[in-house]
């Protein structure tokens, strides 16, 4: 049996590399440096088109 400790469940968490940082400025920093690619691919979501299976709701 695993036990994780609750340490630092309240600072944010890059969820690509899960590492842990002091605010949501760090994170972003982070982000925009470390996993350019994904941030620059996802910042406008609106130029994305649909994938299968998503639903529209009117």
């Amino acid at each position: 049996m695993m036990v994780l400790s609750m340490v630092d469940q309240h600072k944010p968490k890059c969820h690509l590399c899960s590492n842990v940082f002091e605010n949501l400025e760090e994170l972003r920093k982070h982000q925009d440096s470390a996993h350019k690619e994904f941030t620059e691919f996802h910042k406008d979501a609106s130029d994305h088109s649909p994938t299968p299976g998503d639903v529209t709701i009117f």
